[in-house]
């Protein structure tokens, strides 16, 4: 048996995805914070999770045993379920979190730990300053901007948020007219990151104007045993085995010690050269999009977790897809 616990909306494909490749009495467990039913409704069973850090996870313990399940799946805040790894142990669960340990989440959570530990290993990234400060921040911006365009984004955090690149011409209203550009004057930002009296660290960084690269792969304690490579081309997205930046983003999760299904970001330079951007100890919202491809990735995870047969791969090349919303019956 195997628990898929709240993660991103994709854990809706992550389902999906564990129930094509096990036998059909091999019973899926899935569980959300929210009412999500849209979510969990591929799982054999559902759960609402409770709130509170502590609550939820002696209540994991305490359900995934008495349902007789071998392995859960950690979604979100899988460093919280890691410092608890020896209660799950000590109840004869496998746990996987993203990582083999908190060293992964302290390097991979915090970006300026991330950016130095990248660099000591001779990992190829986006070189990065720090800026804790309205002071570190303009002396930041003057020394990164002698060289081209400048970009920043918070120290911590996910899904993009927070991130902005700097434009010399750019209208001053602009970021509030389409934030979506992620494009700001840097006078208008500066004005606001000085406001507050307790300013974010972050990390100021050269922009980098080549595509990015999104690589899904499962990691078995630090080893990489399934993989795609994903990349955005307008409205669609295609996929790749091959290449410098999934060499790079498989070097770098090895590193790192990754242990579960997770994503690594890298950024092209000018010159087409990867550099990487983050690792990230979760699935990603388009991972889904993998399955595509003849790869079955939480299938993989899945079978091996549990020690069954993997699913066949058949890599079909020059896929293109698109998301698209549907509307799905929720509740009756």
């Amino acid at each position: 048996m195997i628990w898929f616990l709240e993660g991103q909306s994709s854990q809706r494909d992550i389902i999906l995805g564990a129930r094509e490749a096990l036998p059909a009495d091999v019973k899926i467990y899935a569980s959300h914070r929210d009412d999500r039913p849209e979510i969990t409704a591929g799982a054999d069973v559902s759960f609402k999770e409770p709130r509170g850090a502590e609550e939820r996870i002696a209540w994991v313990i305490s359900t995934a045993k008495a349902h007789d399940i071998k392995v859960v799946l950690v979604g979100r805040q899988g460093g919280i379920f890691e410092q608890a790894r020896h209660r799950f142990e000590e109840a004869g669960l496998v746990l996987v979190t993203g990582g083999m340990s908190m060293r992964t989440f302290d390097l991979v959570d915090d970006k300026s730990k991330f950016t130095a530990e990248a660099e000591r290993a001779g990992l190829a990234c986006v070189p990065a300053i720090t800026a804790s400060n309205a002071e570190e921040m303009f002396a930041a911006y003057e020394t990164l901007s002698a060289s081209g365009e400048v970009c920043v984004k918070p120290a911590v955090g996910i899904y993009g948020q927070g991130f902005w690149r700097f434009k010399a011409d750019a209208d001053p209203f602009r970021s509030f007219a389409d934030p979506d550009a992620r494009v700001a004057n840097f006078t208008t930002y500066m004005h606001a990151y000085s406001a507050g009296a307790n300013p974010p660290p972050m990390l100021v960084m050269p922009y980098m104007a080549g595509n990015e690269c999104s690589v899904d792969m499962v990691c078995e304690a630090g080893k990489v045993v399934a993989f795609v490579g994903r990349r955005k081309t307008g409205v669609h997205q295609i996929f790749q085995r091959e290449g410098a930046a999934v060499e790079l983003a498989i070097k770098a999760a090895e590193h790192f010690q990754c242990d579960g299904i997770v994503n690594v970001q890298t950024k092209d330079d000018a010159e087409g050269n990867p550099h990487l951007l983050e690792i990230n100890p979760r699935y990603s919202g388009g991972v889904g999009y993998t399955r595509e491809t003849g790869v079955n990735l939480a299938g993989f995870f899945a079978t091996r977790r549990l020690g069954l047969p993997e699913p066949t791969t058949i890599w079909r090349p020059n896929v293109r897809v698109k998301g698209i919303t549907v509307a799905v019956v929720a509740s009756y």
